[in-house]
């Protein structure tokens, strides 16, 4: 995440000094150009080659991860000493083994006494140990495969990692999100910003669907969908106490995305009932129907990572506003990320270019926004984001 930068300015007809900051901002666009980096975890194969057209399932690339160690206590197992134990193993170090297999065979006293062992788990006998008189039997390999996750023309490859996806495309930011990726067909499910999605609402056409909400998503809403099968929710805001309810643990800040609940989240103002902001309600009702690539996963320190929602389609790129690429200025459409504001909206009303002290006694930058309503608050510049339209 980059840091504030502050400057001064003088305005010419007075002469009077204005700040003028640049921050992260969280994108509200209805076409620009997306790329994606898909990557393995570990060197694998890649399939495409540069210029090649990808689809949202089409695997890019797929390497295999080695499987849990199974240890099988042979000597103990068997009564012998751990130096005596492979005489009488029936398959050797290297040796690929299903499940039930024999692995070693004891017999003594003319056969009344006899000693079979078998492998717990198919895999690969990885060692023995004539110390300890221990096998371990490693699991077969774990395939992994990345998806293209958005369709698009491959642009670069990486040899053995993955490749980068672009595609022309509407791009929303979200503030908060839960859950992996997914796809759906984006379906606005409520017909004003300021309606709350309840679990009525919601029925078995809904399948596979991103449904849009208002203001807020209701605890009976999640659970429905995911009792229907819905892939992604996409709401203003939703309760705390709710979401702890529904996930079964207090979601931290480091990362998000790893949660099996069934479905994808994504709050786009904050905690609470706050409505969607007109600007991205209004876009996402545009393009009602069309399919869409969803992605949960949040990370608010290092590695700054933001729930997100792509809608690819051919509409021409638009140009980027200059006031997104100066920073902030006066009349820039902002969001409040911290308390006691969090999640509010206004635009740039000031930037004060000295420094203020705060209740904690550390002196900061500070920046005044006049919120939605005619308030106007004075508040960290840390503590706010560009929304860039």
């Amino acid at each position: 995440m980059v840091d504030n930068v502050t400057e001064k300015k003088v305005d010419g007809e007075n002469g009077a000094e204005e700040a003028h900051a640049y921050t992260p901002g969280l994108k509200v666009k209805r076409a620009t150009t997306v790329d994606k980096m898909r990557r393995l975890p570990l060197l694998g194969e890649v399939f495409p080659k540069v210029g090649d057209v990808v689809n949202y399932d089409d695997i890019v690339a797929k390497t295999e991860i080695s499987g849990d160690p199974e240890i099988v206590k042979l000597a103990m197992m068997m009564g012998l000493e751990p130096e005596d134990c492979p005489a009488y193993m029936t398959k050797q170090v290297g040796d690929i083994v299903e499940k039930g297999d024999t692995i070693a065979f004891y017999s003594a006293l003319w056969g009344l006494i006899k000693k079979e062992i078998k492998t717990p788990v198919s895999g690969t006998i990885e060692s023995f140990s004539d110390v300890t008189g221990q096998l371990i039997l490693r699991g077969a390999p774990i395939p992994v495969e990345v998806d293209a996750y958005i369709p698009g023309k491959v642009i670069e490859i990486m040899p053995r990692e993955g490749a980068i996806i672009e595609t022309n495309a509407a791009f929303i930011q979200g503030i908060f999100g839960i859950g992996g990726e997914v796809h759906g067909d984006i379906q606005v499910i409520v017909s004003s910003n300021d309606q709350t999605l309840e679990a009525d609402m919601i029925t078995a056409e809904h399948n596979d669907k991103v449904l849009i909400s208002g203001n807020m998503v209701t605890l009976g809403a999640l659970r429905k969908a995911v009792e229907v099968g819905v892939a992604a929710i996409v709401s203003g805001g939703v309760r705390h106490d709710d979401l702890t309810t529904f996930t079964g643990e207090e979601i931290g800040v480091a990362i998000t995305g790893q949660e099996e609940v069934g479905i994808t989240l994504i709050i786009t103002e904050g905690f609470g009932r706050m409505n969607m902001s007109l600007r991205t309600f209004d876009l996402l009702k545009e393009f009602d129907g069309f399919r869409a690539s969803v992605n949960g996963t949040t990370q608010i320190r290092a590695g700054v990572l933001r729930p997100e929602i792509i809608i690819p389609h051919d509409i021409k790129e638009e140009v980027d506003g200059e006031s997104v690429l100066q920073g902030m200025v006066s009349g820039t459409p902002i969001r409040i990320i911290r308390q006691p504001y969090f999640g509010a909206i206004g635009v740039v009303h000031s930037l004060p270019v000295e420094l203020q002290r705060l209740e904690s006694e550390s002196a900061v930058r500070v920046i005044r926004i006049e919120l939605d309503g005619g308030e106007v608050v004075t508040v960290p510049r840390a503590n706010v984001e560009i929304i860039e339209e």
